[in-house]
């Protein structure tokens, strides 16, 4: 069984920062990738950052120069750094993995969610 783990949401004024957390526990062979997505209220859920096991990352357009996503294998965690946040960026945000459960057996899993909201 593998398990996400977010943390670090929260209420904030425009201009201000958070720091998000996701943390990877249970039974996995090996993570591919990591990545934050968000969901608005009324709108679809959205990639916001990826980063795969050789720190490559990729950004959605709304959120590049402003936002930075990290990664610890060793700890088997994310991050996600938001800075200069604003209003638009409410939503919550999602933690998902991509990994392997066995050798040959890989699947994507995600975690509860954590709030971010920036009041203008």
């Amino acid at each position: 069984q593998v398990e996400l783990v977010e943390s670090g949401g929260g209420l904030v004024q425009a201009g201000e920062s958070l720091r998000l957390s996701c943390a990877a526990s249970g039974s996995f062979f090996r993570i591919v990738a990591m990545g934050w997505y968000r969901q608005a209220p009324g709108k679809q859920r959205e990639m916001v950052a990826d980063i795969n096991s050789g720190h490559s990352t990729n950004y959605a357009d709304s959120v590049k120069g402003r936002f930075t996503i990290s990664r610890d294998n060793a700890l088997n965690t994310v991050y996600l750094q938001m800075n200069s946040l604003k209003p638009e960026d409410t939503a919550v945000y999602y933690c998902q993995s991509r990994l392997y459960t066995t050798y040959t057996n890989w699947g994507d899993y995600w975690g509860q969610g954590t709030q971010v909201t920036v009041s203008s």
